[in-house]
């Protein structure tokens, strides 16, 4: 596997070269796999642009979706002072741009066939032929296993590649017949800079409605990024975050610990829109999960508006989305406003 590059210091915010995986495919360009039937939106929440547009979905206190909701049901404020909406459409068909991200360090070996058969279903079940998607591995570094495609064999053939990198070596013993021993252990999860990765160099790139699906325990060893960077690239992308907690509670017994990875997935997904699901190393609870995840990506509101502050000077701007009928609004916490060279 190639290793992740760094072009410059952390300090400059720059962009991480993103390494291919061969799976005996040519990856996919975005630019090949979209068509003029893909009518996408041409307003984003990037800073050239005098229209924000979130998408957001409306649950009731037990955590069902809410349909059928118009424009008058809903106010939005921005750094506290009331937005005028421009635009509200119960948007569930928009071609969506996916990108899956699958841990594949040594923590994940007891769960990762279950990732694998229970993501490629989910790509199956929810890509159109509108839609375009990517995988991403991440374990001690980050690579790229399939680019942008609508190919849904593709995409699963990718997944399926994937094998377990737990950065430990194994060296023979002399006169321990052979066998290998593991040495003492050097995990890496580059989970903080696979997000960033995922956000900035792909889909950054991209317009209309984006998420990504992490398949991780949570746990980050490694990265040259932290939390926070991963956020905020994130959000400048105006990707939503869904994490599928996937932990195998015994490795963390064997290694005498256990894994605490779940807080910081929650400021990752409260923050971007999306939600942590935790589904240990249960069949059943991946595979709802998923279904849950398919079914708030078919049900999510479009709503947009022209800011009343002007000012393109790279602040973040609080969002906050308020239902009259006090439902649970499930939506992005802000955005990047940018400045005037970009």
């Amino acid at each position: 596997m190639l290793a992740l590059l760094l072009f410059s210091a952390l300090c400059c915010a720059a962009p991480f070269a993103l390494a291919q995986q061969s799976t005996g495919q040519q990856p996919s360009s975005s630019s090949d796999q979209k068509s003029e039937d893909s009518q996408q939106p041409t307003e984003t929440l990037k800073v050239n642009v005098n229209v924000v547009q979130l998408f957001f979905n409306v649950k009731d206190k037990h955590g069902a979706l809410i349909p059928n909701l118009t424009k008058d049901d809903f106010d939005i404020f921005e750094d506290g002072k009331q937005q005028t909406i421009k635009y509200f459409t119960p948007e569930t068909n928009l071609p969506l741009t996916l990108g899956i991200l699958i841990d594949s360090s040594g923590s994940q070996l007891r769960v990762l066939d279950m990732e694998k058969e229970v993501g490629g279903a989910f790509l199956k079940q929810i890509l159109t032929d509108k839609d375009l998607a990517f995988v991403l591995d991440f374990n001690v570094d980050a690579s790229l296993v399939q680019d942008y495609t609508r190919d849904v064999q593709r995409l699963q053939k990718a997944l399926n590649s994937v094998r377990i990198q737990s950065g430990v070596t194994m060296p023979t013993l002399p006169g321990a017949g052979g066998g290998p021993v593991p040495t003492a252990a050097s995990p890496g999860t580059v989970l903080y800079d696979a997000v960033y990765l995922a956000a900035h160099d792909m889909l950054a790139k991209e317009v209309g409605r984006k998420a990504m699906i992490l398949l991780t325990d949570g746990e980050d060893e490694g990265s040259r990024l932290k939390i926070k960077d991963a956020i905020e690239a994130a959000q400048k992308a105006d990707s939503i975050v869904y994490v599928l907690l996937c932990a195998d509670r015994g490795f963390y017994g064997m290694q005498g610990g256990f894994y605490s990875g779940e807080g910081e997935m929650r400021k990752l997904t409260e923050q971007t829109g999306g939600r942590v699901i935790n589904v240990g190393n249960k069949f059943d609870k991946l595979r709802d999960a998923f279904e849950q995840i398919a079914a708030e990506l078919r049900s999510q509101y479009n709503i947009g508006y022209t800011p009343t502050n002007t000012n393109l000077d790279g602040g973040y701007r609080k969002l906050e989305i308020k239902n009259k009928q006090n439902y649970k609004i499930q939506a992005r916490a802000g955005y990047y406003a940018g400045r005037k060279q970009d």
